[in-house]
């Protein structure tokens, strides 16, 4: 049996590991030069034919983007594995210990997964042209080890045939009235990326008090940030506590009877970071699928199929849909998030006894 290994572990286990692979220095002096489309690339994509992308996306998000890119560039399949951010960066950890490189490119809905992995060498630099071009400087690693690939909420929400609008909560206070005991839905950090950054966020802005109260409400315990929005839907709760926002406004213009609420307090934002690995076996497949997910064309596609935020200037929101700017929000911090991972995970078990 593998042995589970830590945020802390896989740092403290860095330095050896870095020794032992032939991965470039974490510390580099700046990022390379941006890299365009070009039938070069493509070709030598071909060449390889393969790749392979772990991904904390739902999984009809990530097979729909797949069958895209294989759209876009016949004769490469991708092969996706999807799991939960944190059981992810487990994976990942777990597979580099025992010198198993089987993935090229990773996305993760906990940014902070990138500070391990960029500190341990794993992280290939790479700038596509349109992140060079078109992306916020705070949304891109400084040494091209990484981009923001989408952005997301986590929300609250209720089910319209269970609770009237004028009855909603309307924050995350309101989330403690005893009318919503044995209601609620939530995720779990534990597993979910999305619930790990939404918990810090509520712990820094609301105290471990707030989580205590909340975990007296009988809460339904889930474990991804995909499932609260799909338990709302098919009423068996009443109220989400948290959960993916875009799952909700997916569910609503499908015609489900949800509704998303954007907490007085604000709405906790997680960011989707996108990276290759060093020790990707197909290269230049990843190389072209970084590149080919960060363009204009690709990212509007994801916002307008996802309902997910991108921070592409040149990315439009879908008419009808909130914009982001429009909401007032909580802010992401992934260093911290990465300090606080093992106790959140311990003090949220014990709270919420799971």
């Amino acid at each position: 049996m593998r042995r589970r290994l830590s945020r802390r572990s896989v740092l403290t286990g860095s330095a050896a590991l870095a020794a032992s692979t032939v991965f470039a220095s974490p510390i580099r002096a700046a990022a390379p030069e941006p890299v365009a489309i070009t039938p070069a690339l493509i070709d030598a994509a071909k060449k390889e034919g393969k790749l392979v992308f772990y991904s904390s996306m739902d999984l009809p998000v990530g097979e729909k983007l797949g069958k895209a890119f294989e759209a876009a560039y016949p004769g490469i399949t991708i092969q996706i594995e999807r799991s939960g951010s944190e059981r992810l960066f487990q994976r990942v950890a777990q597979e580099f210990d025992s010198k198993i490189y089987a993935a090229d490119v990773v996305n993760s809905a906990d940014a902070s997964h990138f500070i391990p992995w960029k500190t341990n060498g794993w992280m290939m630099p790479f700038v596509p042209e349109d992140v060079a071009k078109h992306f916020p400087e705070s949304y891109r690693d400084p040494d091209g080890m990484s981009a923001t690939s989408r952005l997301w909420l986590s929300s609250i929400a209720y089910n319209t045939n269970l609770v009237k609008p004028e009855d909603a909560p309307k924050s995350f206070a309101d989330l403690l009235d005893p009318k919503w005991a044995g209601k609620m839905v939530k995720g779990h950090p534990a597993y979910s990326g999305t619930i790990m950054t939404t918990t810090f966020q509520l712990v820094r802005e609301l105290g471990w008090p707030y989580l205590e109260k909340l975990a007296k409400q009988r809460v339904m315990q889930v474990q991804s940030s995909t499932d609260p929005p799909k338990k709302l839907s098919l009423g068996e709760r009443a109220v989400m506590a948290d959960g993916n926002e875009y799952g909700i406004v997916l569910l609503k213009e499908a015609g489900q009877p949800v509704e998303p609420v954007y907490p007085a307090e604000g709405t906790p934002s997680i960011s989707g970071p996108t990276g290759i690995f060093a020790s990707a076996p197909h290269p230049n497949a990843a190389k072209l699928f970084q590149a080919w997910f960060h363009t204009r064309e690709t990212q509007q596609f994801f916002v307008d199929f996802t309902a997910q935020y991108s921070v592409h200037a040149q990315v439009q929101s879908k008419p009808g849909r909130h914009k982001l700017g429009d909401i007032k929000l909580m802010k992401e911090d992934p260093a911290g998030v990465e300090a606080m991972t093992e106790d959140i995970k311990t003090r949220y078990a014990r709270l919420f006894k799971v």
